[in-house]
Order: C-alpha cells, then structure tokens, then sequence
C-alpha cells in the first residue's frame, strides 16, 4: 500500500518495510512471545494490501471555511489533514470527497467534529456525523437531501441525540466454508474491520471443531459473528455476551440466516459461571435447562482486557477450547493459567489491522491426556 501520509498520520505507524516487512516482524514478535506455549507453526492468515477496512473514524477539522478529514499526527501532538485513506475499502473511499461537499454544499457542517463510516463488501454504507450541538429539523430536512443524492444512510449524533435517516445498520455477506451467511452490522457497535480477514479467522476457528460433538458453549458472542456459522456444526450453541445491543443483532442476525439451535443470554461471564456454580440465581437463566446441553467445546473471543482468572478456569474445565484474542499480551497472560490443564494444538496469526503493531491470534487447546 502507498500512502502520502505515511510518517504523518497516526493510523499506519509500521510501514518503512512495506505489507510483507510488516508482517513478518509480527509473525517473529509473537512466535517468540508464545515459544514457551507452542514450538509448531503458527498458521499466518494475510489481509488485502490495501482497501482493507469497512470501518473508520474520521475527525472533521475546520480550517476556515474549508472542512478536512483529520487523524492524529504519528507524534500525537497535532492532527494531519487526510486527503486520502487507501486502508478504507473502495465504497469509502469514494465516498469520502464527495460527503465533503455535500457537507459544504448543504452548509450544515457547523459544529461538526467527526464522521464514522461503516460499509458492506457490496458498497452499502451508514455513516455518523458528530456534533457539538442539538440537530433541528432543518438538519434533518439537509441530511435527507443527501441522503438521497448519495445513497448512503446517515445518523446525526449529539448529545444525548440519535436521529436515523434511513436506517442505522448495513447487512454484510460473508463466506464462509462454502456458505454465505448475511450480518446486520449496527452503527456504533463493534464489528470486526477487516472482512476478507474476518472470513479466514471464522474459518479458521470452525475447522478447529472438527473433531468436536454435541454441543458448544460460547462467551463474548458480540453480534454472533461467530455464533452463527457454529450452528451448523453443533448440535445447539448457547452464547453470552453483555452488550444489549449486540444480543438484539445477534437474534435479528440468527434470524436473517433461519438458524435456530442458538440460544443467546445476555450476562457477563462471571455472572453467567456463578449461576452454573449456583452461586445466585439469575432470571434471565430461569428458562435455560443446562441439563439438556452436552458441551465438551468453549469458544471464547474477549475484549483487549482477555479472560480473568476465574474465567479461565472455567473455561479449562470443558475438553475443547478455541480462543481467538484481539491482545496477544492478555494471551499469555491467560495461557499461563490454561496451559496448565490443556495442551496447545494449534495457533494462528490473523493480519486483521495492517501497518500497525496489533493482530488477533488464534489458539486451539485439547485437555492433557485427551490425544
């Protein structure tokens, strides 16, 4: 990817020794940071080079009468006008300049501090205008006409104020082992970045269950990214996450795809493994019989904090885990507690944020003596 921002912009921060520099210092960093855990090879998933991301977050800077895309400097002390982005994907890309002069156009940029974008593979796009100020219905009236002249959805957010123009989600298609499946993804939510990325690790993480049977338990389900192609390897996958809006998609998304053996509770981890353990009880548990579950596999996807330690000792009571981590330092971290009951089998080093120091890594790890 060339970029003219390079050096400047804080978003690309590895970048002098081009895609596959980059990406071979991560392979090195983290097949050295796991030696101690696994001595195979690490299975390295790749990213496009460029447009890449259906997500990004852009300020808007004022700079007399004129409006700039702005990101924080590489020093973090100042922004950089973007007058490019090649890490966005092509739909956004375009789009970019021309909301620029709707913007200016429609006049309706004042206050205006920020623009998130969220795009489908297919190019359908919502985007976010932030504002230090209350909207009125002339905005609204403005937003509509734009609306149209660009066909995108737009959300005008400010404080304590949502207003929907069109609709506040795109649908995403993904495939995967053969199958697409089709995601609600909802503005202002967490959904994953990279795309053709995001197919390979969901990939990736169902042929690590293939030996698996029965059924599947899963924790921080988010938006049931990978939820949803699970049901079809499993018998009946039950899934927690605490996010209210993210179980509201991860039901409407297991509806878009006629999947109906996932059962979705909205509970944080160590509410649900206290009401395993009968600590207290839970209402939203009352209409859950673990009883009619066989689950020998656990998937869990945390936040960059990982697993505590309670959840990981939960976790290694099931025979199967497969864990994938946005944070290779919580990995280690959670891996010293794993490793101790559970052998790794397999790992996996998935590009998903390129020219930049994170990845998302993949573990499978078998209870000792299950070989």
């Amino acid at each position: 990817m060339d970029c003219k921002h390079f050096g400047k912009c804080g978003a690309c921060v590895v970048f002098d020794k081009g895609y596959e520099g980059q990406l071979e210092d991560k392979v090195a960093l983290n097949e050295e940071r796991f030696s101690k855990f696994f001595s195979g090879e690490i299975s390295v998933f790749r990213s496009l080079n460029t447009h890449y991301r259906s997500r990004s977050e852009f300020k808007l800077w004022h700079d007399g009468d004129n409006i700039h895309y702005a990101m924080n400097n590489a020093t973090k002390d100042g922004v950089v006008f973007v007058e490019e982005c090649p890490q966005v994907n092509e739909h956004i890309a375009s789009l970019m300049p021309k909301l620029l002069l709707e913007i200016e156009k429609y006049e309706i940029g004042f206050k205006l501090f920020g623009v998130d974008f969220l795009s489908s593979s297919s190019g359908e796009i919502v985007i976010s205008m932030l504002y230090h100020r209350r909207l009125d219905s002339e905005w609204e009236t403005k937003a509509r006409l734009i609306s149209l002249a660009l066909g995108i959805y737009i959300i005008g957010r400010s404080r304590k104020q949502k207003v929907i123009i069109g609709q506040d989600y795109i649908t995403e298609s993904l495939k995967i082992q053969e199958s697409e499946y089709k995601f609600h993804h909802i503005e202002n939510s967490f959904t994953q970045p990279n795309a053709r990325v995001n197919e390979q690790m969901v990939t990736w993480a169902m042929e690590q269950f293939a030996q698996s049977s029965g059924d599947l338990l899963e924790l921080y389900c988010g938006a049931g990214n990978f939820t949803i192609p699970f049901a079809k390897i499993f018998n009946k996958v039950l899934a927690t996450e605490i996010s209210k809006s993210s179980i509201n998609a991860a039901r409407a998304n297991m509806q878009l795809n006629n999947v109906e053996n996932i059962e979705f509770l909205r509970m944080d981890v160590e509410d649900f493994v206290g009401a395993l353990d009968g600590v207290r009880e839970y209402r939203r548990m009352k209409d859950v019989n673990m009883k009619n579950y066989d689950i020998t596999s656990i998937f869990v996807d945390p936040p960059r904090s990982g697993m505590d330690e309670d959840s990981c000792l939960f976790s290694s009571r099931y025979e199967h885990i497969v864990y994938i981590s946005c944070n290779p330092e919580t990995l280690v971290r959670d891996l010293d507690i794993l490793s101790k009951t559970h052998d790794i089998i397999q790992m996996a080093i998935f590009d998903q944020f390129p020219y930049t120091h994170h990845v998302e890594m993949g573990v499978k790890l078998l209870k000792k003596g299950s070989l």
